[in-house]
């Protein structure tokens, strides 16, 4: 017999999936807290890119800041690469952007069963609270997603354990149901003055942009590439998290830097593109044409004329721009001319 339980805890690093795991931890188990990068959580990703905030400060994941403070052990686990099939054809369809909110937690429970034997656990912990988000979180989507997973039975929630039918860890005695919570809905009263009774004094404040995937203009992104070129790929995505997008009338999309972080992104991928950038300072920018063809002399200046708006021109609104293919048979340098910001707004995605 094991002396000691043990969990693994699907771990965000906001207040509901902090709460959930000190719940458990003060019933004796031992929690081992798991935070899956998909490659779409906006904080990590900026992170990644070495990017700011206004304040000048650097991003920090919230995962890694809060297992820290509260003394967890955390495991990071890179799911980006299998999350491509989840994002690109759901089973259960979209939220209100491109979120696919019930395949998403589906894989992310398939992971965990895969962790539970790998680090000898018993059972899986969520912080998920019913009613609380529309797509995922009521009792039918709660069902589903455990039966697609396989694992009936097997996950604790907590927050709302005392509002859902008693889980395996409840029905054997290894936690008691009556230490847990039945939180329902979207009020946060009972998470917040359960933060206090638990010695929770920081944890970050709830907000929907926590993924690109329910963001409007990354979805507005998404859908504008794959009606323009018929299909989307895993480096396609990646691109739609960072710059302003526009699409020229010849239809090549070209993705412009703004900021120190996005430009160092970029320039990391100008083998892959075609690659522009300012004799001086300012924005840097790759251009990738639907057929993967040369871009023409047009296009060239075009996109000139477009860095340049985001460039610290001449009195004249000039600045020289280098350019170069992504098989380095093409390259020079062209004066770009600032755009009028009419033609940028017809072309911005």
């Amino acid at each position: 017999m094991k002396e000691k339980r043990r969990a693994v805890a699907l771990y965000s690093g906001g207040l509901d999936s902090t709460l959930a795991i000190k719940l458990v931890q003060n019933q004796g188990i031992e929690v081992i807290a798991v935070h899956f990068y998909t490659g779409f959580c906006i904080t990590e990703t900026k992170r990644r890119r070495g990017e700011k905030k206004p304040d000048g400060s650097h991003y920090m994941n919230p995962a890694l800041k809060y297992a820290a403070k509260y003394g967890f052990r955390l495991e990071i686990v890179d799911i980006s690469e299998d999350y491509f099939g989840i994002v690109t054809n759901p089973k259960y369809g979209y939220g209100s952007n491109i979120n696919p909110c019930i395949d998403c937690r589906a894989f992310m429970y398939k992971k965990a069963k895969e962790l539970i034997k790998e680090f000898d656990a018993d059972f899986i912990v969520s912080g998920e609270v019913l009613n609380q988000r529309p797509m995922s979180q009521h009792l039918k989507a709660m069902k589903i997603i455990e039966r697609e997973a396989g694992v009936e039975g097997l996950v604790l929630k907590p927050l709302s354990a005392k509002a859902l039918p008693p889980t395996i860890p409840e029905i054997k005695g290894w936690v008691d149901r009556e230490k847990l919570e039945g939180i329902v809905g979207r009020s946060r009263k009972r998470q917040l003055q359960l933060a206090k009774e638990l010695g929770i004094d920081e944890f970050e404040q709830p907000a929907g942009g926590c993924c690109y995937l329910t963001d409007e203009n990354f979805a507005r992104k998404y859908m504008e590439t794959v009606s323009v070129e018929n299909r989307i790929t895993r480096e396609d995505l990646y691109l739609l998290t960072i710059g302003r997008h526009f699409r020229l009338p010849t239809g090549t999309k070209v993705v412009v830097s703004r900021n120190e972080g996005e430009g160092n992104f970029i320039r990391g991928l100008k083998n892959n593109y075609w690659f522009f950038e300012p004799v001086g300072k300012g924005a840097v920018a790759i251009a990738k044409t639907i057929e993967r063809r040369d871009l023409t002399e047009d296009e060239i200046k075009m996109i000139a004329d477009l860095v340049a708006r985001y460039s610290k021109t001449n009195e004249n609104g000039k600045i020289d721009i280098r350019y170069r293919s992504p098989e380095k048979n093409k390259e020079g340098v062209i004066t770009g001319q600032r755009m009028q910001e009419e033609t940028i707004e017809s072309w911005r995605i």
